[in-house]
């Protein structure tokens, strides 16, 4: 039996110590500890009950603000980058994961050369010219016993993973962006019809007061004072249309269009339908929230990297090869008697090199914990969030309850000096204090809507947007 040579016995002996030692190179992914609660503390009864659809801006009932989130979808600048990132990323695994493949290389060559005309003993003659053809193929391969290469391309797979949750992170910030704007639209044009309608109950009462004046009754003081309400109420107007077509701005930019070829209709938010959200289990959320899968894919990257780095420290084995044919005459270059090759097989063992393979290992390690801290930072913030939105959902529906029985009392308040101050008998500082009282109310009310709604919005947000039906599990299943 043929014996094998110094440099395939050093292979061979790396081959199986790596074969031996291959379980201390394994890289898993740090326990990040999760106090993960049972339930959500403002979550109420039944939290597994009608989690949130793929398509949860439908349960608002408003065509418009579904064509916005639709078109948002499709056009928006944002998403269209974090979808670019993703198609970067997927090259860029593409780029990592071919050093786990042999590279093949093929070539052809012809060399003309003359050799000098001269000799030792002094005589000249004419020199030799000599054409040489040749075609070759060359192969070259590294043996990743370490799993340096591997743990490269998993740490690029799931920087890709990681992209991808990203552009799903930047699709439901877009998405929570245009509702929260669409809503801002609706108030605004409801505090703008509000006010006007104040403007012309202030101009019923300064009416009311200048014909006191006219016959008497009234004094100076008491019209100037009624002038001031009104001028306010005007005032109140400008920064409500500032707000409107602000966000109406908002809205072009979410989809991509110019404010001029934007047109939004909107109404009032009294239009608007309150979906019931239910929040599921915080358990759950792990698996929902993109940005808590974004975390864990690069969790699981900065893992495998520190898997790549630690290999470093261990030798590389080369394994290369080249054959082909050559010949002096183009006619027998595919001759047998052409034919050549040669293989090498190379081992190198870092022995001194300053500190780099080190000092890239310990980068890897402290890279990885950093991300493990983030990793956890994200997961509780991500049940905060949940617990904030549904907090601000609970107490903003009570605020709505009880602003509207100051507005049926304020109202009905208005009315009555109204009427007194047409009839005579009502005091011009109790009707200033219920018309002002009024006006507040009314506007706080709306504000108390909106606030509402983005509570809603924000929970959505919160529970990672839509959620994915789950599958049942059969009753008689065998």
């Amino acid at each position: 039996m043929k014996r094998l040579s110094p440099v395939w016995r050093a292979v061979a002996a790396f081959a199986i110590a790596a074969s031996s030692t291959g379980c201390i190179l394994t890289s898993d992914l740090p326990n990040p500890a999760l106090d993960v609660p049972p339930a959500y503390k403002f979550a109420g009864s039944a939290p597994e009950r009608a989690t949130p659809s793929l398509d949860w801006w439908r349960g608002f009932r408003s065509r418009e603000l579904t064509q916005l989130m639709e078109e948002a979808q499709t056009v928006n600048l944002d998403i269209a980058a974090a979808s670019a990132r993703i198609r970067q990323a997927d090259a860029q695994a593409r780029i990592t994961g071919a050093a786990l493949l042999p590279t093949l290389n093929g070539g052809g060559q012809e060399t003309y050369s003359r050799n000098s005309g001269s000799s030792s003993s002094g005589l000249t003659n004419g020199g030799r010219e000599v054409v040489t053809y040749s075609a070759s193929l060359s192969a070259s391969y590294e043996l990743d016993f370490w799993g340096k290469n591997r743990d490269a391309a998993l740490s690029a797979e799931e920087s890709a993973n990681a992209s991808r949750f990203d552009r799903d992170t930047v699709a439901l910030t877009t998405l929570a962006a245009v509702a929260n704007a669409y809503f801002q639209v609706l108030a605004s044009q409801d505090r703008i019809r509000t006010a006007e309608r104040n403007i012309a109950s202030a101009q019923r009462i300064l009416d009311a007061i200048q014909s006191r004046l006219t016959a008497g009754t009234g004094t100076d003081l008491d019209l100037a004072q009624q002038q001031s309400v009104l001028a306010n109420q005007r005032a109140a107007v400008p920064p409500l249309r500032q707000t409107l077509q602000q966000n109406q701005n908002a809205l072009a930019l979410l989809v991509a269009r110019p404010p001029e070829s934007v047109r939004i209709a909107g109404g009032s938010l009294n239009k608007i339908a309150s979906p019931r959200v239910t929040p599921g289990l915080p358990s759950d959320l792990l698996t929902q929230r993109p940005d808590i899968r974004r975390q864990e894919a690069q969790l699981a990257a900065a893992t495998a990297n520190v898997g790549s780095a630690r290999a470093q420290f261990f030798p590389s084995i080369q394994l290369t090869g080249s054959g082909g044919y050559q010949s002096a005459a183009l006619a027998s270059l595919f001759q047998p008697n052409a034919a050549f090759f040669n293989l090498v097989g190379g081992l190198t063992q870092p022995i001194f090199d300053g500190g780099r393979i080190r000092g890239n290992f310990n980068l890897t390690q402290a890279q990885q914990d950093e991300l493990l801290q983030t990793y956890r930072k994200t997961v509780v913030s991500a049940f905060t969030d949940v617990d904030n939105a549904l907090v601000a959902i609970r107490q903003t529906s009570e605020r709505l309850r009880l602003l509207r029985e100051v507005l049926t009392a304020s109202r009905r308040a208005f009315e009555l000096s109204e009427q007194q101050l047409r009839a005579g008998t009502a005091d011009i500082v109790t009707v200033l204090n219920t018309q002002l009282t009024l006006f507040q109310a009314e506007d706080a009310l709306s504000q108390a809507q909106l606030a509402r709604f983005l509570a809603i919005v924000s929970l959505y947000q919160a529970l990672g947007g839509g959620w994915e039906p789950k599958m049942e599990r059969p009753v008689n299943a065998l």
